[in-house]
């Protein structure tokens, strides 16, 4: 994926909300939007240079989002915006065998209580929880890095899909190059990480692949395996 549009370069010096970041630039302080909701503890560090967009439209709050932050080998990227668009690629690729290629793609279709990101095919069709991770410890990418309601109700409805028919996958989409396997984050969040044993014990498939920032360009270097 080939990120368009200004970019600009910054420090990171606080974090007054879970949404909000503020910079100093070469221009001065500035505010700006961060959309991963994580808690980022382990990257979002005082002084840590960071890469934003230039952004501007009716009802925004900040004219600028976070793109990602340099963990001082490699940049993660911290914007879960471009999530759906990143796994859309991959998978159309080929490089994720586990899910068709060749399939139409819908997104944010409704199953059950949610949406589910991405639905491939149709007979019977294939739903995809996509879901972003920043976290890695030791060579080992763990999610979440927050409880998360959400994405343990999102699990379980995928659980539902396989019963009923259908075919579901999770998609972990690991936003830094030096994870070697992903793992459930247990401590922080044990009902996720159940949940995600009992989606392989369904039959969800349980998929990572890990990306990296070179430029302007959000490029795929390689699926890890997902050990639960």
């Amino acid at each position: 994926m080939r990120i368009e549009g200004r970019l600009g370069f910054g420090r990171f010096r606080s974090r007054p909300n879970r949404f909000t970041v503020v910079l100093e630039t070469p221009k001065g302080t500035r505010r700006c939007h961060l959309r991963d909701p994580g808690r980022l503890t382990e990257i979002l560090i005082p002084g840590a240079r960071t890469i934003f967009l230039e952004r501007s439209g009716p009802g925004r709050k900040t004219d600028c989002e976070v793109l990602a932050v340099w963990s001082g080998t490699w940049w993660t990227v911290v914007n879960s915006g471009l999530h759906t668009d990143l796994a859309t690629e991959l998978i159309l690729s080929g490089a994720v065998p586990e899910l068709p290629a060749d399939a139409p793609i819908r997104r944010e279709v409704r199953f059950g209580d949610s949406r589910v990101d991405l639905l491939l095919g149709t007979s019977p069709p294939t739903l995809v929880e996509v879901k972003g991770c920043t976290l890695v410890v030791d060579g080992v990418a763990l999610f979440p890095d927050a409880p998360t309601e959400r994405g343990t109700r999102h699990v379980l409805n995928l659980i539902r899909a396989v019963r009923s028919g259908m075919r579901a996958a999770v998609l972990f989409l690991v936003m830094r190059p030096d994870a070697e396997r992903l793992e459930p984050n247990e401590e922080t969040d044990p009902k996720f990480a159940e949940a995600l044993r009992s989606a392989r014990r369904e039959g969800v498939a349980l998929l990572a692949h890990r990306f990296r920032l070179r430029g302007r360009v959000i490029e795929p270097v390689g699926g890890i395996p997902v050990v639960v």
